[in-house]
């Protein structure tokens, strides 16, 4: 059966994040009055699985080998 993984992987809170304070600057600039930003990647991975918690699985061995560094970096993980 195929599932849908949606995987958004961010910065772990005190990790400094120079991409997201530099878009925050620039909103300001331009009149936006944004207190905080985070930048964050999102992932959306479609693959087979026995199940649901399986694939659940599967697609944390997939943010821990390859698309997150877990010393910096958190991940949530929703499967459809």
């Amino acid at each position: 059966m195929n599932f849908t993984a949606c995987i958004t992987v961010g910065l772990k809170d005190g990790m400094l994040d120079p991409e997201a304070t530099t878009i925050l600057k620039a909103l300001n600039n331009q009149g936006f009055h944004v207190e905080s930003l985070k930048a964050e990647q999102k992932f959306t991975a479609i693959f087979e699985a026995t199940s649901k918690s399986d694939a659940h699985a599967q697609a944390v061995s997939m943010c821990e080998q390859l698309l997150a560094n877990p010393v910096i970096q958190r991940y949530e993980i929703e499967v459809f």
